[in-house]
């Protein structure tokens, strides 16, 4: 157990059938009378974005910003933030995936500190709480957790890499879970956006920064992975499996948002900005290799994942000391099922990554702060081995 350690979840949650029916309430309570809403083409086409907008009635909508690219940017924060302020919103609501929550924080940080350029924030934990801007967010996948998390990866096209920007206070004030939201993710989507859940919640489980109060969480979210994403690619319209996934979700986000993740994660953020692997995919190729990489220091905690993996059967009936290797095996499994069920891809040659790529890929993991807590050392040459493992 941490002798010592700090956990933070200070957005309310709203879960549940009709959660979003109590918007407009809650941006009452938080005194916004001009919301800024973001979201995506996407979902403003298939309606999603539409059962938002229907329960505004008496809020008067001061500017709804649709242009929100997969891999947000800085230059789209810095354009979104000039438009708030010029069309006098007094809070944001973000409705959409991982690009779009992380956009609205990097928004919310360029209003609160009275900035202009995302890029003269750069810095982890040391800004500042400045000024409050209301912020409720209503994601429509269930995978990157970011509605409970003080991390925004938002990328900088001119470095090709994705910085993330880490603060309290740019997480949300309320997040708002409905499966109306998620209900209409294609099979493919939903197995890679759940195993992004699950690949939070094992690295939250065994990062350097783990305490009882983030292994609580990350445990469930992983029991609600196991019992509920081959479902969700099966049957994707079933109310009550997506509510069990979004709530894996929120529970890996908050887990992961105190303890962190590790190089599966480095190396995940690398691959997206230098070989645009979207980052679902990424963590769903590279999640056996990094647990691989670190068994040789988590050996114990890997031997505990396994109950929560694979059931207490599996568990009870493993021998103590191969409980490891089967907590690896059984993520194999799952995302050899998936496979069969979707075509998602379980390798970086599947997945188009270019091998000549990797000694950039490599260095720019190097860079990456999920490094710092990973719970071995990590070098160049180990992400180098760890990409060509994934590659074939």
């Amino acid at each position: 157990m941490a002798s010592y350690f700090e956990f933070t979840n200070p957005t309310k949650l709203c879960s549940g059938k009709g959660a979003v029916d109590n918007l407009e309430y809650e941006l009452e309570i938080l005194g916004v009378l001009h919301p800024m809403v973001l979201s995506d083409s996407v979902l403003e086409k298939i309606g999603t974005l539409g059962i938002v907008l229907d329960v505004l009635h008496a809020v008067q909508t001061g500017r709804i910003f649709t242009d929100i690219p997969r891999d947000s940017s800085v230059d789209v924060v810095n354009q979104i933030a000039k438009e708030y302020r010029e069309f006098g919103c007094d809070g944001l609501v973000a409705v959409g995936g991982g690009s779009v929550l992380d956009t609205a924080k990097g928004v919310r940080l360029l209003i609160s500190q009275d900035a202009d350029d995302l890029l003269e924030l750069m810095g982890c934990e040391c800004l500042p709480k400045g000024k409050h801007v209301p912020f409720v967010a209503l994601p429509t996948t269930a995978g990157t957790g970011s509605e409970a998390t003080p991390v925004a990866v938002i990328k900088n096209p001119a470095l090709h890499i994705k910085m993330e920007y880490i603060s309290q206070h740019i997480m949300p004030d309320v997040a708002m879970l409905d499966p109306r939201m998620t209900m209409t993710l294609p099979p493919r989507i939903t197995a890679s956006t759940g195993m992004d859940t699950l690949c939070h919640a094992i690295e939250a489980y065994s990062c350097m920064q783990k305490n009882p109060v983030s292994d609580a969480y990350a445990a469930a979210a992983v029991t609600l992975v196991r019992d509920n994403l081959v479902k969700a690619v099966r049957h994707g319209r079933s109310k009550e499996i997506r509510m069990a996934l979004a709530n894996a979700s929120y529970l890996a986000g908050a887990a992961f948002g105190n303890s962190m993740v590790g190089v599966v994660h480095a190396v995940g953020h690398a691959l997206g900005g230098v070989c645009h692997i979207p980052h679902g995919d990424a963590m769903n190729i590279l999640l056996p290799a990094g647990m691989i990489f670190n068994r040789k220091v988590c050996h114990d905690t890997y031997s505990e994942l396994l109950l929560y993996l694979a059931g207490p059967e599996v568990y009870q009936a493993t021998e103590p000391g191969k409980r490891a290797d089967q907590a690896i095996r059984e993520v194999i499994k799952l995302r050899r099922k998936l496979h069969e069920l979707t075509g998602l891809p379980q390798t970086l040659k599947e997945a188009g990554a270019d091998p000549a790529l990797f000694p950039q890929v490599a260095r720019t993991a190097l860079n990456d702060g999920a490094c710092i807590v990973n719970p071995r050392e990590v070098t160049f040459e180990a992400v180098m081995k760890i990409l060509e493992k994934c590659y074939e």
